[in-house]
């Protein structure tokens, strides 16, 4: 479904950075280029804890899979997947639900020079990876649909991904496009950053980026909700990342040292 071999040679532009990448460099991961740790540091000189936040989006997506998977749910599709990190979602999953069905979705060609590591099923359940963009939810859907059943209930995850995505380009109504293709029971699962804590330094942050070449779409918790309008919030709603459901993980080293700016939450389409 890659519509490539993992194995061969990918195009990767090393002239600018790129999320993704930037992202592996916070977890400490050695799939990043020098443009991406130079971003990074001066992501770190306006806020030393961007590491920390970065492990705290992951630990939200691993407690909401563990939530999700324990509450009935055994088909997730994962967009803005990143560079595989263990235990990646489909771990999580399986180990609740072995016979879990992953899809997993992204645009950057380092993460489908990874993809393998994202393909490493239990016997029971399967994954795939697709190379999309969310931007294009019609190609992710037809790809999905290749590997879940969309009569049955679907967790569609987007964690740390909206933020990267401007209004201007529509960033709510590809969310809505993807949530009237699934069925009633489906969830989605979603973190994004804000400024509404450190307004100084997520300008600062934004005008960087933007100079790199890359959107930083930061929202209020009013515009993180609107993501889901129609859909039933999971207690306990909208939360700062961290204080959604911490008893089904592990506290992030660092995550108690002033407030993380971002939100996530999890909500039921009826």
């Amino acid at each position: 479904m890659t519509g490539q071999d993992p194995t061969t040679a990918v195009e990767i532009d090393t002239s600018k950075p790129h999320p993704a990448r930037m992202y592996d460099w916070y977890l400490g991961g050695k799939d990043n280029y020098p443009v991406d740790e130079e971003m990074g540091r001066q992501m770190l000189a306006l806020d030393p804890r961007v590491p920390v936040m970065a492990r705290v989006n992951r630990a939200f997506m691993h407690r909401a899979i563990r939530w999700l998977a324990k509450n009935g749910v055994r088909q997730f599709l994962d967009i803005g997947t990143g560079i595989p990190t263990e235990p990646n979602l489909h771990q999580v999953a399986q180990q609740i639900a072995p016979d879990a069905r992953v899809v997993y979705c992204d645009n950057d060609p380092i993460v489908l020079a990874h993809a393998a590591a994202l393909l490493r099923s239990t016997p029971e359940g399967v994954t795939e990876y697709l190379q999309a963009d969310v931007r294009d939810p019609a190609a992710i859907v037809e790809g999905a649909r290749k590997i879940l059943d969309f009569d049955r209930p679907i967790a569609l995850s987007l964690v740390a991904l909206l933020h990267f995505i401007s209004d201007e380009d529509g960033a709510h109504e590809l969310v809505d496009r993807l949530l009237a293709e699934l069925p009633s029971g489906s969830y989605l699962m979603m973190t994004h950053a804000t400024a509404d804590f450190t307004p100084e330094e997520s300008a600062a942050a934004t005008a960087k980026l933007k100079a790199a070449g890359v959107t930083l779409a930061l929202r209020s918790r009013e515009e993180f909700t609107r993501f889901f309008d129609g859909l039933d919030l999971v207690d306990p709603g909208v939360a700062i990342v961290p204080a959604w459901h911490p008893e089904l993980g592990e506290p992030v080293p660092g995550q108690d040292d002033g407030v993380i700016p971002g939100y996530g939450a999890v909500g039921r389409k009826g």
